[in-house]
């Protein structure tokens, strides 16, 4: 797999030429949308075909899969835009496989909310081993409240061979946590009775996999309260034959140019869960400080501690697929960042001419721009080599994979660069 980072007087037929990939092949492997307007500091992951397949009358994927000794899965991966039709086209050329070196599996995990778009979904799903559905939330009470029907979705995952994991917190559609309740759900053990038993009724009614609890604003006071409550409720949904999953997101101080995070013993929480996500929402939040949205170097830290503590088979490294784009001078509290996608973000360097920058340190691409009104803008995004840096992580921690907030959206080029070095967990 070779990063290729647009340089100066490059188009899109240019570095065709020169790669011997089909201009419509690279467009489709990467998602691009501004093919006759590349922006300078753009990336384009290529890749080799290994082996390719002309689809002839009465092909199906199965029939193809089974002819080349692989699965429809991994023809759906290698060639995502399949998913958008019912049909293969005569003639048309499909990837079997490609020229990688993949060693090892890992498990992918996904959040979504219920209104996802169906046909983003299906894209998406060939690429997940779990799907996490954003749709659950506790009272204080003990209750459990959905916010949609999710049975399609969970039928859905299914198919694809996706475990669907039913998500647990306090926190609304708009991410406002409760505290307050969380409070009163760990200082209440009868409550925590209700929710376990709520929790169990509803995985089974509907079919999930597992369960993933947010376990929300851990510090020092809380953390034995939280260790004991998933120690009970891991111990009855195992005996239930459920995989319990924690998301965790650790204790950071962001309102400053200068991140850091607090080493609390988060193996506490581990000891009785199948696995721990280190999630970054709080690092995407829009109205933090101009910055990196979980820069590398800051992960390598993270993870030097909970490696330490943590066996690192049980770690999903958190991954968030958006940029933000932040209007100049920062006011903290005050400027809200607009959220943006990679797509968006190489659109606007494009539209005006802007070179894009790569800050080697948070492995993380960036620029500045003026708006219509004269304000100056700051975008923080991530490119191919950002996803490729995080998803080396894996490898070089052992961990068990890679989580991602929030699969809303399909990324063509995240999941090409995933997809040629690891294959997937499916179930």
């Amino acid at each position: 797999m070779i990063i290729h980072v647009v340089q100066p007087g490059e188009t899109i037929n240019s570095i065709s030429d020169y790669y011997k990939i089909p201009v419509d092949r690279l467009i489709l492997e990467n998602g691009i949308t501004n093919p006759n307007n590349l922006a300078i500091g753009q990336t384009i992951v290529i890749v080799q075909p290994e082996t390719l397949y002309t689809v002839r009358a009465g092909d199906t994927l199965e029939s193809i899969a089974e002819q080349h000794s692989t699965t429809p899965m991994e023809l759906l991966r290698n060639n995502p835009y399949l998913s958008d039709r019912e049909y293969m086209y005569i003639g048309e050329t499909i990837v079997i496989s490609y020229q990688t070196n993949k060693t090892r599996t890992i498990a992918t995990s996904g959040y979504i909310f219920p209104y996802i778009d169906k046909s983003v979904l299906i894209k998406t799903l060939p690429f997940l081993s779990y799907l996490t559905i954003f749709n659950y939330r506790a009272t204080r009470e003990g209750e459990i409240v959905s916010s949609a029907d999710d049975t399609e979705l969970i039928q859905l995952a299914k198919t694809y061979g996706t475990a669907p994991m039913m998500f647990v917190s306090t926190m609304t559609g708009e991410g406002i946590i409760s505290r307050e309740v969380a409070f009163e759900i760990l200082g209440n053990p009868s409550v925590q009775d209700s929710l376990i038993d709520n929790a169990l009724q509803i995985m089974k009614a509907k079919g999930f996999y597992g369960i993933n609890i947010y376990t929300e604003a851990i510090n020092y006071d809380n953390l034995n309260i939280y260790a004991e409550f998933l120690k009970r409720a891991a111990a009855i949904f195992h005996s239930e034959g459920f995989r319990v999953v924690i998301t965790i997101t650790p204790a950071t101080n962001i309102n400053t140019p200068n991140i850091s995070f607090e080493k609390i013993d988060y193996s506490k929480l581990a000891e009785s869960v199948d696995g721990i996500i280190l999630s970054s929402y709080d690092w995407a939040r829009s109205y933090s400080y101009p910055n990196a949205i979980f820069p590398v170097n800051i992960l390598r830290e993270l993870l030097d501690y909970m490696v330490s503590i943590i066996p690192s088979e049980k770690i999903f490294l958190g991954v968030t697929a958006l940029g933000y784009d932040w209007t100049l001078p920062y006011v903290p509290g005050a400027t809200e960042a607009t959220v943006i996608s990679y797509n968006s973000a190489v659109q606007i360097a494009a539209d005006n001419g802007i070179p894009i920058q790569f800050n080697e340190a948070a492995q993380s691409a960036y620029f500045y721009y003026m708006d219509v009104d004269g304000n100056l803008h700051v975008v923080w995004t991530k490119d191919a080599r950002s996803f490729d840096a995080r998803a080396k992580l894996v490898e070089e921690y052992n961990l068990q994979g890679l989580s991602f907030w929030t699969v809303m959206k399909f990324d063509a080029q995240m999941w090409f660069v995933i997809n040629n070095q690891y294959y997937i967990q499916k179930f």
